[in-house]
């Protein structure tokens, strides 16, 4: 199981700008609100948009695996490639599980050496990379060799909208009647464009379930169908977010991490203006994970208006450091810039491997590098810096991984869409939504030409214009 030493946010560490643990003590107050929220979050669990909650166990549990590992099952051993179509919660989740389940070089491993197809995630539509992937697969494979996952729940998202027609005349016109068994859709069951397209054209598809929102979907289709074709083990990924649920049901604040989690962070952000917090993993697999989690606090927690209506302009910004490399390029800023953040480190244990430094050079001055391990020295780092936070009175805290498997990245996924939906509460403001979002959607629209959406295009050309301020 996950462990979190939250030592460095207490005041013994860091003096004014930590918690007084007596404030998370039993029976204190913060306990006592704990207790209230995990009963709330209790009732509501598998209700509205908190569906999410229940997808690692019963019906949508089996229901989900049987419908990946049958689509995947029958995909397997067809495609040299996988491409995935999609942006935001569609996308995030699918490279933050890649990047950290399977190795760098995944994509450069020989057919044999390889579980599944390489895969290729097309999270925007920026032209270059897009026609880059593209051209790269006509070398490997090419259209016929590959399988395009496409991820929208309505397929009116523009960005996925616009990737997919692309594919979709691609594959027409080279492929013609076959074009469809190149094509797993995951998208509405029941209703929505890309439905509707589905139905149409006969493509393969998987559910986007209802009432799981984009950014809480990774342990959905979404993610579990490109994981199980790149041989990650869905199972004891659902396994170890069970495993953290339960863990997050209890009602003792100290004993339940993600609402001591959420708790740590709100009220120093509250009371100590740590509004800033970042992840930084010791750990290349782990980075990812980072933007994964940028999306869901700050999307689910940056919020104008409380649930009663009031203007709070709630929320945080989350920030993504990669240790050591950011050592040398960020933690200055941390240790001596305003003390406004909450660094959240990422430690793994156990490496999968490791790299021995080899001794004899006769360098004085680099002899205690020698005979040790990279890993060692990783985790010595990390040491250090957190040693350095502290002595400036910067609050931290680490989560220390066994190891990176499948069934710890579980428990990882799920303790923090638990502590966001605990922070919502704490804050306020529903953390399901994401309405400043749709602005920029309709005025996308307008500006492309869309019918209905002139109004959105007029007002972005009256406050925009014409601007002499231009160097």
């Amino acid at each position: 199981m996950l462990k979190i030493d939250y030592a460095n946010c207490l005041a013994g560490r860091v003096g004014s700008h930590g918690l007084d643990p007596d404030r998370l003590a039993r029976g204190s107050e913060l306990d006592k609100a704990a207790e209230r929220l995990t009963e709330r979050l209790d009732d509501s669990r598998g209700t509205g948009w908190e569906r999410w909650r229940e997808l690692p166990f019963g019906d949508m549990r089996r229901a989900h695996l049987a419908a990946v590992h049958e689509v995947a099952d029958r995909c397997r051993g067809k495609f040299e490639n996988l491409i995935v179509l999609g942006i935001g919660g569609s996308a995030l989740g699918n490279i933050a599980l890649q990047s950290a389940l399977n190795t760098p070089t995944y994509n450069l491993l020989d057919d044999a050496d390889r579980p599944g197809p390489r895969i290729f995630v097309i999270d925007n539509v920026d032209p270059v990379n897009f026609n880059s992937v593209l051209h790269a697969i006509e070398g490997l494979g090419g259209l016929e060799g590959t399988l395009f996952n496409v991820v929208s729940k309505s397929g009116e998202t523009a960005e996925t909208a616009a990737q997919f027609m692309i594919v979709r005349r691609l594959l027409e016109s080279r492929l013609g009647d076959r074009a469809k068994e190149h094509v797993v859709a995951i998208t509405d069951p029941e209703k929505g464009t890309m439905r509707r397209i589905c139905d149409e054209a006969g493509y393969e598809t998987l559910p986007v379930p209802e009432g799981v929102g984009g950014r809480f979907s990774v342990l959905s289709p979404v993610g579990l169908f490109s994981a199980a074709m790149a041989g990650i083990d869905i199972e004891a990924l659902l396994t170890g977010a069970a495993e953290m649920d339960e863990v997050c049901s209890r009602p003792q604040l100290t004993k339940n991490p993600a609402a001591l989690l959420a708790t740590l962070l709100v009220e120093l952000g509250a009371r100590k203006g740590k509004t800033n917090h970042v992840m930084m993993p010791y750990s290349n697999q782990l980075y990812l994970m980072a933007d994964w989690f940028r999306q869901l606090w700050a999307e689910s927690l940056g919020k104008q208006f409380s649930t009663g209506g009031e203007e709070v302009y709630a929320g945080f910004t989350p920030v993504k450091a990669l240790g050591a490399t950011d050592q040398h390029s960020q933690v200055q800023l941390y240790r001596e810039g305003p003390n406004d953040k909450v660094i959240c480190f990422l430690e793994v244990q156990k490496f999968a491997s490791d790299a021995e430094i080899p001794g004899g050079f006769g360098v004085p001055e680099l002899q205690y590098l020698e005979d040790t391990t990279m890993s060692r020295l990783l985790n010595a780092e990390k040491r250090a810096t957190e040693y350095a936070l502290v002595e400036s009175q910067r609050p931290n805290f680490t989560i220390r991984f066994p190891e990176i498997n499948a069934r710890h990245i579980g428990q990882f996924i799920n303790l923090w869409q638990i502590t966001t939906a605990y922070a919502g509460l704490m804050l306020g403001i529903d953390a399901f939504d994401q309405p400043a979002v749709e602005l920029g959607k309709k005025a996308t629209f307008g500006l492309m030409g869309r019918e209905g959406f002139e109004k959105f295009k007029a007002r972005v050309d009256e406050t925009l214009g014409e601007t002499d301020y231009i160097v």
